[in-house]
């Protein structure tokens, strides 16, 4: 079909913005994007009437899928306690892997299509998710069953990033290293042969893992042909985001005490810089990433929900934007990168992310009139339709 009368913001250099455009798209691909009166002559044409177009937003870090509730943490952290005397206290993600062991996939993926149809309301058609609330063989290989059983039930594709160092289990908490060996040498291994994740991640951080913990994981990582992740520097300065640029890590997520020498890594390393305002507001953390030193090294910023149930249960994409933009100082065009060509790029997938020929047909119409309008309202969502691999599967074009 032939898309005309629009708005498009191709995220090609900035907004990449072009008015009064045309798209035609040809079976799941873009084949052409210009201004209308250029546009080839086709057969199927549809008028948008003068409609916003963007990329299909991406989700590149969420935790989507997991059981149980921890609002009775978010009261105790509004009265003082801190997010980590929390999690020492058995609390925190221990509490999320008790209640997800004892769910089966049917439940999970019931409770995980509801986050998952709140972030499709608001244009997203790529999304990240990880497992991590198993942390033994069954239930992380449940977890991400379920993370590829949501991409085959709704419009929507589905990344899957093993995070079995995520904390450490009850069971191991005597015995760091025997749960990391367990993590190297039989779940990461299984998980690579079922063929159920495109990247493996870690949580190197002083309540989790060790910046040799973390290099560990990932030397198996890269032994079994799979791309690293890292959250790094979200509580204090441990490395882990230079360490994870050494193994030519996709991201590297959080990093509000990322240092300029972790930046230089990162940068030169290609790493793209992932920021998770909804953990941040969530936590009242007061440590902000180093927006300003990323940009000067050329670091491309992505942002993301971090959906999950203890330190950012955030189901809106685009309060996410927000966030970035009047917590960390983003610009509305930096927040709309971030979550649309950068979160691509945190992702590996260069097929996406942008409105250019040969890329995949992911787009979604607004009805507003410029795109920092996307960036700008809290509790609004102007999403009109979403076309996803070249087919409408939400809304209406016209």
């Amino acid at each position: 079909m032939l898309l005309t009368n629009l708005t498009a913001a191709t995220m090609r250099d900035g907004y990449g913005l072009r008015e009064d455009a045309a798209i035609l798209i040809d079976g799941t691909r873009i084949a052409w994007v210009g201004p209308r009166r250029d546009a080839p002559s086709w057969p199927d044409v549809v008028d948008c009437g003068g409609k916003l177009a963007t990329p299909g937003l991406i989700d590149c870090h969420t935790h989507i899928v997991y059981g149980g509730n921890r609002a009775d943490e978010f009261e105790k952290r509004l009265t003082g306690v801190p997010y980590a005397e929390i999690a020492k206290a058995g609390g925190g993600i221990a509490s999320t892997v008790r209640a997800t062991r004892s769910q089966s996939e049917d439940e999970l993926t019931a409770s995980a299509l509801k986050r998952l149809d709140t972030l499709l309301g608001e244009g997203i058609t790529t999304i990240e998710i990880k497992s991590g609330y198993g942390l033994d063989l069954d239930t992380e290989l449940k977890m991400l069953k379920v993370a590829r059983r949501l991409g085959r039930m709704r419009p929507i594709d589905v990344v899957t990033s093993y995070l079995g160092a995520h904390a450490l289990p009850p069971e191991f908490r005597e015995n760091r290293t025997a749960y990391v060996d367990l993590v190297c040498d039989e779940v990461l291994p299984a998980v690579a042969s079922a063929k159920l994740a495109d990247a493996v991640d870690a949580f190197c951080e002083g309540i989790a893992f060790s910046v040799d913990e973390t290099r560990r994981v990932f030397e198996i990582a890269r032994a079994h042909g799979l791309p690293v992740k890292l959250h790094a520097e979200q509580l204090t300065n441990l490395g882990g985001a230079k360490m994870a640029a050494g193994f030519g890590a996709l991201s590297v997520d959080h990093i509000e005490y990322l240092d300029q020498e972790g930046v230089k890594a990162v940068a030169a390393a290609g790493t793209v810089a992932v920021l998770l305002p909804g953990a941040f507001y969530y936590l009242r953390e007061k440590q902000l990433p180093p927006v300003d030193s990323l940009r000067e090294a050329g670091v491309p910023i992505a942002v993301a929900t971090d959906l999950n149930p203890g330190s950012s249960p955030v189901h809106s994409i685009l309060t996410t934007m927000n966030m970035a933009c009047v917590l960390f100082g983003l610009t509305p065009q930096e927040a709309l990168r971030g979550v649309t060509v950068n979160a691509a790029r945190a992702l590996g997938l260069a097929d996406r992310g942008a409105i250019a020929p040969g890329l995949k047909a992911d787009i979604a119409l607004w009805e507003v009139e410029r795109p920092g309008d996307l960036a700008y309202p809290l509790g609004f969502n102007p999403l009109a339709a979403v076309i996803q691999n070249g087919e409408v599967v939400r809304g209406r074009l016209a």
